[in-house]
């Protein structure tokens, strides 16, 4: 039986935040300047939080034991795709379980290039996040900062973009 033509992804998504409380934002190589989390479909019987790990692997190279779960958000968020964006793989959009990890390794680590989905990464504020991720998923980071708003750092700075290697971009 094929997929229904009006149908969410289910996916899961990583919120990783660094020793000062900057979050982890990856700049889309399809929209330059338009950032976003880790996050990703689902595999067939896969469970969310093992989902969260890989995408944040697949997406970042960070592996699983430089993470440290803090929590899980209480329930799936939702974002709807702008008709011209939707795809038989993404259906109409994604309802995403979403887990805040806490980064204990060093930035070397961070390789967002190997997938080709992502120019470059930054640690940031989270109010700058939700000021550079596309307008559809707004409302859905949004309300993560108002969930781990304990969480994370009241400081407004981020660093500059870093390619792999951690070399400064242009």
């Amino acid at each position: 039986m094929g997929k229904p033509s009006q149908y969410f992804r289910a996916g899961a998504g990583g919120l990783i935040v660094n020793r000062e409380g900057l979050v982890l934002a990856l700049e889309r190589a399809d929209i330059p300047g338009a950032w976003q989390l880790p996050q990703g479909g689902l595999e067939e019987s896969e469970e969310p939080l093992h989902a969260a790990f890989r995408e944040v692997a697949e997406e970042t190279g960070i592996p699983e034991s430089a993470l440290e779960l803090v929590r899980a958000c209480p329930e799936p968020l939702a974002y709807e795709l702008p008709v011209a964006a939707r795809r038989a793989k993404t259906g109409r959009g994604q309802v995403l379980s979403w887990f805040l990890f806490r980064f204990r390794g060093s930035d070397d680590l961070v390789d967002v290039t190997r997938g080709g989905e992502f120019l470059a990464w930054r640690w940031m504020a989270f109010p700058r996040v939700i000021e550079g991720v596309a307008d559809f998923r707004k409302p859905m980071y949004r309300r993560l900062a108002t969930e781990f708003h304990g969480d994370l750092a009241a400081t407004s700075q981020s660093t500059k973009p870093r390619r792999r290697g951690g070399t400064e971009a242009c």
